[in-house]
């Protein structure tokens, strides 16, 4: 159940941003325009430069910004999928060593994180 530091989760990224998140990378300097993208109804995600993450060093396979990830970088690969609920994302390397309880323990801090979310893009459509 441990990473293998391939940077597949930082390809292509739609991960969604908590206000906590962005709070917390705008603390270590950086604007919200450069690592941020408004997606939809009040929604902010990780924009993506390149085809991957913009905190992902291409050249050394890592993340800038490990420490200060985003909370759903955290708990990857353990994702919602709309069709399926909690489920551990197949890209990931990794997934077939996600047991089912270690998998419903994250997966119930995804959903409450997604709720988070929800009620944060609720706030900031609204206003």
């Amino acid at each position: 159940m441990g990473c293998l530091e391939c940077g597949t989760c930082c390809q292509e990224t739609e991960m969604l941003l908590s206000k906590k998140d962005i709070e917390r990378l705008q603390k270590k300097g950086f604007s919200i325009k450069f690592f941020a993208r408004n997606v939809k109804e009040g929604y902010i995600t990780l924009r993506n430069l390149n085809g991957h993450c913009v905190f992902f060093d291409v050249k050394n396979i890592k993340c800038k910004v490990y420490r200060d990830r985003p909370i759903g970088c955290r708990l990857y690969p353990i994702i919602f999928d709309e069709a399926k609920g909690v489920i551990v994302d197949k890209l990931c390397p990794a997934h077939r060593s996600w047991t089912e309880n270690n998998k419903k323990v994250v997966g119930k801090k995804v959903i409450r994180l997604l709720k988070k979310i929800d009620r944060e893009a609720t706030q900031r459509s609204s206003s």
